[in-house]
C-alpha cells in the first residue's frame, strides 16, 4: 500500500483529499516552493520573517533529517504525536486500501492537519519535480521556484528544459512568482510557462538583487533599497536564498523590521552547519579542528559548498578533509570534482538503512581526482580518521606545529541526520 518508488501524478492524493473532505482547499494564504536546491533554506527564511512579524505558519517540507514529526509545522509548532498518528490514520482510513505512496499519504496528512489547525500563512514545499508532486493541488497566494539544475534523474531525466517544465508546474493562473538565480535556459522556460498563466514572474538578479555589502545585505529592487543583517545561515548562496524570500516576504505584506529579523534569526540544521555539541564536535575540539555538516547531495549544491570552504580557507588556512556518504542515485563523481583542488583527503562512510554508493566506489572516485582517500568502519572511525590524516597532511616534517583540520561532513542529508542524532 505504500511503495517507496516513486510513481508521479495527482490522481491518487486527490483521491484521498476528496474522501476527507478537500482539507487542502481550506488553507490560510499558502507559498508553494518548488526548485532543485534552496527550497528549505528559503523557506526557513520565510518562516522566521513571518513568525518575527508576530504571526504563525504551517510548514510542509521534506526530508526529516532525525524525526518525522520535522515535516509537519502547526501553527510554527512542530506537530505532536497524537496530532499526527490521528492525521495519518484518517487517511488511512479515508484511503480504503487502495494504491498511496508514502509522501502522498504523509502530504494528505498535513493538508488535513493544517485546515484543521488556525495559522496565519502556510509554506508547502514540493517533495520531488513540481506538475506531478503531490503537493500540486492547491491554490497558493505565491510560488517561489528556487535555482533549477540537474537532480533526480530517474524521475526528471537530464533535459534541464524538461526539468524547468517540471518545476514550472507549480505556476498557477495570475498568482506571481519569484524566482531564484537561474541558467538562460531554465529563466526562458520559467518564463514562458508563467506568461501561459499569466503570472508575473520575478527573477533574482533581473527583477530585484540581493547583495553583500562589507558585514550587510542588500535587497534592492524598482521600488526599494534594502539595507539589512547579514543572514544567520552562510554562504553566498545564502544571500540569494534570502533575497527570494525577502521578494516573497513583501508580497506577502511583512515589514521591513520581520524581514530584518528574520534573517538574523533563521535556523535551518545541516546547511553549512559549523557542529560545537554533540560526540563528533568534541572530538574534533579536541584536536582543535572545526567541524562543519552539509547535507546537499547534487553538483550545484557541491559547488555552493566548495564556495564557502573555499572561502574559509581563504580566511584561515587548514586541511580541508570530507567525511562522506552519498546514495548511489547522485552523481558523485560531479559532486567531487568541486572539490578537487580543494580538499586534501576523502573518508568514505556508509550510509546504513539507505541505498548508499559503496565506499570503495567513493574512495575510487575521490583518488581520480587526485584526493587522498579512504575508507572507515563508522561514522566516529571516520570523524578520527579526518583528524589523523589532517593533522598528518598538515605538516612537512615532525617539527613543523600541526595545524588541526577543518572537516566538512557532506554528500546527504540522510548521513545529516545520524550525525545529528548521534
Amino acid at each position: 500500500m505504500h511503495p517507496k518508488k516513486i510513481d508521479l501524478g495527482l490522481g491518487r492524493v486527490e483521491r484521498v483529499l476528496k474522501a476527507l473532505g478537500n482539507p487542502h482547499l481550506n488553507l490560510p494564504p499558502a507559498v508553494h516552493i518548488a526548485g532543485t536546491n534552496g527550497k528549505g533554506s528559503t523557506t526557513a527564511f520565510l518562516r522566521a520573517m513571518i513568525e518575527a512579524d508576530g504571526k504563525t505558519a504551517h510548514i510542509y517540507t521534506s526530508p526529516h533529517l532525525v524525526r518525522f514529526n520535522e515535516r509537519m509545522t502547526i501553527g510554527s509548532q512542530e506537530i505532536g504525536d497524537e496530532v499526527l498518528l490521528d492525521v495519518l490514520r484518517r487517511v488511512m482510513d479515508a484511503n480504503g486500501g487502495e494504491p498511496l505512496s508514502f509522501f502522498e499519504a504523509t502530504t494528505a496528512a498535513a493538508f488535513l492537519a493544517f485546515s484543521e489547525h488556525a495559522a496565519d500563512f502556510a509554506l508547502i514545499e514540493v517533495g520531488l519535480g513540481g506538475r506531478y508532486d503531490a503537493t500540486n493541488v492547491f491554490d497558493p497566494a505565491v510560488s517561489i521556484i528556487t535555482p533549477v539544475n540537474y537532480d533526480h534523474a530517474e524521475f526528471l531525466g537530464r533535459d534541464l528544459a524538461g526539468i524547468a517544465r517540471e518545476k514550472a508546474g507549480i505556476i498557477k493562473d495570475h498568482v506571481p512568482v519569484f524566482a531564484g538565480r537561474q541558467e538562460d535556459l531554465v529563466r526562458a522556460v520559467l518564463r514562458n510557462e508563467a506568461a501561459k498563466h499569466r503570472a508575473p514572474i520575478q527573477f533574482l538578479t533581473e527583477d530585484f538583487r540581493a547583495y553583500r555589502e562589507q558585514d550587510r545585505m542588500v535587497f534592492d529592487a524598482d521600488d526599494v533599497l534594502m539595507d539589512l543583517p547579514r543572514p544567520a545561515l552562510i554562504g553566498a548562496h545564502q544571500i540569494d536564498n534570502a533575497g527570494v524570500a525577502i521578494a516573497a516576504a513583501r508580497s506577502l505584506g511583512l515589514s521591513d523590521k520581520s524581514i530584518a529579523a528574520g534573517l538574523k534569526q533563521v535556523r535551518w540544521p545541516a546547511r553549512m552547519q559549523n557542529l560545537t555539541t554533540g560526540p563528533f564536535a568534541d572530538m574534533v575540539a579536541e584536536s582543535g579542528g572545526e567541524l562543519w555538516l552539509d547535507g546537499g547531495h547534487n553538483p550545484h549544491a557541491a559547488a555552493a559548498l566548495a564556495t564557502v570552504m573555499a572561502e574559509l580557507q581563504d580566511k584561515t588556512e587548514r586541511p580541508l578533509i570530507l567525511v562522506m556518504g552519498i546514495l548511489g542515485n547522485k552523481d558523485a563523481g560531479k559532486f567531487l570534482d568541486e572539490f578537487s583542488g580543494l580538499a586534501s583527503a576523502l573518508i568514505a562512510v556508509d550510509i546504513p538503512g539507505s541505498p548508499a554508493l559503496s565506499q570503495d566506489t567513493l574512495k575510487e572516485l575521490a583518488e581520480n581526482r587526485g584526493i587522498l582517500a579512504q575508507v572507515a568502519k563508522n561514522l566516529t572511525d571516520a570523524v578520527q580518521r579526518a583528524i589523523n590524516t589532517g593533522e598528518a597532511l598538515s605538516r612537512q616534517d615532525a617539527a613543523e606545529p600541526i595545524i588541526p583540520p577543518r572537516i566538512l561532513i557532506c554528500g546527504s542529508l540522510y548521513l545529516a541526520g545520524q550525525v545529528l542524532s548521534a
